[in-house]
């Protein structure tokens, strides 16, 4: 296999498009009993980012993995973007990383070479995050996929979920969003070398910088916004925290204005019908054009955090994030306010 070959061709799905459904996973998981320990904080069944264990009054584990088959045709880039996105949902929940370990598979044919980039990419963003690669695991596969096993650590008291959210909060989302149509886009030779430098940028920043900041504020609640998209993960920070959101659509920022004239023409991922299968129901979006609509159910690999913040405190948040060459991006995307939770099938999320 050559070195030059075009890593996302060898691939069905890009990046975290790749996702089992949220809908899906949730039938799967549902009769695996949850070990009862006073000391797990977060487990699988609380559909939240990563794993909590207690381990002191003052330190909890948090665990997570991730990988997926590639996003980008360069090797290095790939190997970065899939690293970042592993160590996100450390940084979701409040934590530092700390160690990380290669989860890897490869065809047997593939060269040395853009396996060693992939590598590199990752082992440089593990770095930059201020952790260490420790080993890992590799197999032989048709098709590649590359990710880590991240350990981080966070006081237990003042931990991020996806649940804590309080109404009148305000959201902050600190990522353009896009990347699910540009990189399809890519995949079907769509896209120009600029615009898909702009994902692959967005996609390669850590989340590092926007969690450094949040931590000085009133936060209630955080998850990023990967592969279930703004409004799978929305609506687990919603049914979590059993209150609505109201989004301003107009108030959110994309990678590229062609990001609309892609979706108007049917470039979207597979993760988009299965991620609109799933919340569609409890999403009302009445005035809001279908391509606004389909980018919004777009999974969004290595995305930014989604961020409730007390009312307070929004505008000085957004002012700190916005001041920060890494997440410039931030805007304030809706608030929460209360809801009336006894019907099941209850609309959780109000575009406007």
């Amino acid at each position: 296999m050559s070195n030059d070959v075009k890593l996302t061709k060898l691939a069905d799905c890009a990046g975290c498009g790749a996702k089992v459904g949220a809908g899906e996973l949730a039938k799967l998981l549902s009769d695996i009993k949850v070990h009862e320990d006073p000391n797990l904080l977060v487990g699988f069944d609380k559909a939240d980012d990563a794993a909590v264990y207690k381990v002191t009054d003052e330190i909890a584990l948090v665990e997570t993995i991730d990988f997926f088959p590639p996003i980008a045709d360069d090797p290095y880039t790939y190997g970065a973007i899939a690293a970042t996105n592993a160590l996100s949902d450390v940084y979701a929940m409040g934590g530092e990383p700390k160690v990380a370990l290669n989860v890897m598979a490869v065809p047997e044919d593939m060269s040395s070479h853009v396996v060693y980039e992939i590598l590199r990419g990752g082992y440089d963003k593990v770095y930059e995050a201020g952790a260490n690669i420790v080993g890992g695991h590799s197999i032989y596969d048709n098709e590649p996929k590359y990710g880590l096993a991240v350990s981080g650590f966070v006081n237990p008291k003042k931990m991020y979920t996806n649940s804590g959210a309080r109404a009148d909060d305000v959201l902050i989302l600190t990522k353009a969003l896009g990347v699910g149509v540009l990189t399809t886009a890519a995949k079907a030779d769509m896209l120009s070398i600029e615009e898909m430098s702009v994902a692959e940028a967005s996609m390669m920043t850590l989340n590092r910088y926007a969690r450094d900041i949040m931590v000085n504020y009133d936060v209630h609640a955080v998850t990023d916004v990967t592969g279930f998209s703004l409004m799978g993960h929305l609506l687990e920070m919603c049914q979590g925290s059993g209150l609505l959101a109201k989004i301003t659509v107009n108030n959110i920022k994309f990678l590229s204005t062609r990001v609309f004239e892609l979706a108007r023409l049917g470039i979207l991922p597979a993760g988009m019908y299965r991620n609109r299968h799933y919340a569609e129901k409890y999403v009302q979006a009445e005035g809001v054009s279908r391509e606004m609509s389909d980018v919004l159910f777009c999974p969004e690999t290595s995305g930014g955090l989604l961020i409730s913040v007390a009312h307070d405190d929004a505008q000085h948040l957004l002012a700190a994030l916005q001041a920060n060459e890494h997440t410039a991006n931030s805007c304030v995307v809706g608030y929460m306010e209360k809801q009336d939770i006894r019907n099941k099938d209850a609309t959780y999320i109000v575009l406007q």
